[in-house]
């Protein structure tokens, strides 16, 4: 378990009681205390990255202190802290992902490799680990604890079991098991998710969960299963009955699903909220850029009615004890100098923030510098694909069929990840299944030299011309295709190979435009402004084939993949049935 503990105790103390210099007033500023709500003037002394002693009472000095900082009168908050992410979503690497996070007040992050841990298993935890060491910023790791996230639905390039809980327990810096997605596993005591999560029990870690519109007698069999938390809640019942359970209910603001409004709209008449956190869950470069971190999932939360002072209460004090890390989330004697000026409470935008009693940035920009590392990894080719051809992306009908009943993946909505199953009797020309309206075809092709793939229908999806592909499809990350024609399909799937991962967008077998994802198929090694810009191209590519209805087309293909939101979705293994966990034969008998 990790321990943030001061080095030096002693000198701790003598600042504490101003038998010593401290390292740093910061002085001038209104301090929101996350204990009592109150806000008043106060001065803040820190000693070798800790605070020693909080007078809170105006002084004009002396300040028995090295350096003064002057606050000018703005609030002084804890440094945020997201109770739940993927860095791998924003798209860059851990160090790139600081780079643009810092400035924005998130000081420590909770943050899940799973992503790329389908990809290269224990080595991609232990990359995302690794990588992040000496940052201005803390990167606290949950073990992935679904790799695949399905097992039998679908194959990943890896799979987690206890031993792989226990051999990434050692790492210095994780807290907890990563949002336990098999959440059928868990209410039904599924042996090998007993013994995943009795393993990370062993090693004292906290249990985060992952239980989508879970409710009554399967919520309560969830929470005797071991997790405690959830970040999947999108309706206000649901997080209501989850806050009167007693989990932790991590409101969360992506660039996939907002679901604060949601969440807030339930809870809001409660009269205490100490389960209550904010996670951004999966952001992109371009929002972190120009919306923020986890300082915009506060800002929409203080618009839906939510008290600033409860909205940073929210972000800081409550995600450290749901992760039982002590001395993070507050400004108070013997906790970690993580703190952040602002203006206004209720915007959050970050004046001043500090890591570790140190300045890192400044206006909106980082004034420490963070060094260049690079791994091996990063540079190896993770799309391992067969050899291809056109018909490997046609659907055939049974022999002598001239219509046919088939069962259709169909999105409720343009914008949204949730699907159902439907049944649709569609022709059948030279053997080939015809489409319907607003259909298209679908298919999953195993990445990782398995050899599986398959080919299905989406209804509802939103592309109306060419054909679309990444390899960022959630969690086995397998290669995904949304496509009309064969010879488009093909396209995509070699341009990928190729490139060694990413999204592509292809029309008429030509491609048109794509996204180099090179660092597991998921990252690349651009800093955020340089992501942004490729990334803006790839969105106004996808829009021109017809993906105009999500704010964020990029993601409308991610989550097509993922067996763990209802009510069905294609893996490499076929149509997959998320209650039943089970493959779904395309074509229906009659």
């Amino acid at each position: 378990m990790v321990r943030i503990e001061p080095k030096n105790k002693r000198r701790l103390l003598q600042a504490a009681l101003g038998e010593v210099e401290a390292d740093l007033a910061l002085i001038n500023c209104r301090l929101v205390n996350v204990f009592t709500g109150e806000i008043y003037p106060a001065v803040v002394y820190v000693t070798e990255g800790f605070i020693a002693h909080v007078e809170t009472e105006e002084l004009e000095g002396p300040y028995a202190a090295k350096e003064i900082y002057d606050g000018q009168g703005k609030y002084l908050i804890p440094g945020l802290i997201d109770s739940h992410m993927h860095i791998e979503s924003s798209m860059m690497t851990p160090r790139n992902f600081a780079r643009v996070a810092l400035p924005h007040g998130t000081t420590t992050i909770v943050h899940d490799p799973h992503e790329l841990a389908n990809v290269y298993g224990v080595e991609g935890v232990r990359y995302m680990h690794d990588i992040a060491e000496g940052l201005p910023m803390r990167q606290l790791v949950d073990i992935p604890s679904c790799v695949p996230a399905v097992p039998g639905c679908e194959n990943a390039g890896a799979a987690f079991f206890a031993d792989e809980i226990r051999e990434l327990a050692g790492l210095k810096r994780v807290v907890g098991l990563a949002e336990v997605m098999d959440f059928y596993g868990v209410i039904h005591g599924d042996p090998r998710m007993v013994e995943i999560i009795r393993a990370a029990e062993d090693c004292g870690l906290y249990l985060q969960g992952h239980a989508p519109a879970l409710r009554g007698r399967q919520l309560s069999a969830y929470l005797c299963g071991g997790p405690s938390t959830c970040h999947e809640t999108t309706a206000a019942d649901e997080a209501l009955g989850k806050l009167r359970a007693g989990m932790y209910v991590d409101a969360r603001e992506s660039s996939i699903s907002r679901n604060v409004a949601a969440v807030w709209e339930g809870v809001r008449n409660s009269h205490f909220f100490d389960t209550l956190t904010l996670c951004s869950d999966d952001r992109e470069s371009d929002d972190l850029l120009h919306e923020g971190h986890l300082n915009a999932v506060v800002r929409k939360a203080v618009s839906c009615g939510m008290d600033p002072v409860q909205a940073v209460k929210c972000a800081t004090i409550h995600t450290a004890r749901e992760i039982g890390v002590a001395h993070i989330g507050a400004v108070a004697p013997g906790y970690s100098a993580d703190m952040v000026l602002t203006e206004d409470l209720r915007s959050l935008w970050a004046d001043a923030v500090f890591y570790e009693g140190r300045l890192v940035a400044k206006c909106g920009r980082l004034v420490v510098e963070i060094p260049e590392r690079h791994a091996k990894l990063e540079e190896r080719n993770s799309v391992r694909v067969p050899e291809l051809s056109e018909e490997d992306f046609v659907l055939r009908a049974p022999e002598g069929k001239t219509r046919v009943k088939v069962r259709v993946m169909e999105y409720i909505s343009k914008d949204g990840s949730r699907t159902r199953c439907i049944e649709e009797e569609l022709p059948v020309e030279d053997g080939r299944i015809c489409l319907g309206e607003e259909m298209a075809f679908v298919s999953v092709v195993n990445r990782y030299g398995r050899g599986t793939r398959s080919v299905g229908i989406v209804k509802n999806f939103g592309l109306r011309d060419g054909a679309i592909a990444s390899t960022v499809s959630h969690d086995s990350h397998n290669l995904t295709i949304v496509y009309f024609h064969p010879q488009d399909a093909l396209a995509a799937a070699r341009e990928l190979a190729e490139k060694g991962g990413g999204m592509t967008a292809v029309k008429d077998g030509k491609v048109l435009y794509t996204l180099r994802l090179e660092v597991g198929g998921l990252m690349t090694c651009l800093q955020a402004e340089e992501l942004a810009q490729v990334a803006a191209q790839m969105k106004e590519t996808e829009r021109s084939l017809g993906l105009t209805v999500p704010s964020n087309p990029l993601l409308r293909i991610v989550s097509l993949a993922l067996p763990v939101i209802p009510e069905v979705k294609m893996s490499d293994l076929g149509l997959v049935s998320v209650a039943e966990q089970k493959i779904l034969p395309v074509f229906v008998e009659e």
